[in-house]
């Protein structure tokens, strides 16, 4: 399935314990269907320490979430929106917001 998601987009969490929660997304997996959003799903590792690079202890970091339970905030309207796709007069493919009309896709 085709992802609507890019790096570096605002998301919103629909469904989960992090409901309500925005973020930047810093990394998509097609693969597997996932993003991962920053500040959400954060889950606690525990790391060994290596002693020329890092230290141990417990981390905390981000994990992948299905990107069905996340949705793509309009930077116009600040809402969140569902994605359409549609051509520019140039030809260029741009992401647009169903709710408001205006063009997701900065570059």
């Amino acid at each position: 399935m085709r992802m609507r998601i890019k790096k570096g987009d605002l998301v919103e969490v629909i469904s989960g314990k992090d409901k309500g929660k925005r973020g930047k997304v810093l990394r998509v997996l097609p693969k597997e269907d996932k993003v991962i959003v920053e500040g959400v799903n954060m889950v606690k590792r525990h790391q060994r320490p290596i002693p020329q690079l890092r230290e141990g202890g417990i981390i905390e970091r981000e994990a992948p979430i299905y990107a069905c339970k996340v949705m793509v905030v309009c930077p116009a309207c600040d809402k969140r929106t569902r994605v359409g796709y549609r051509f520019t007069e140039d030809g260029k493919k741009v992401r647009y917001c169903k709710k408001c009309g205006e063009i997701i896709d900065k570059d």
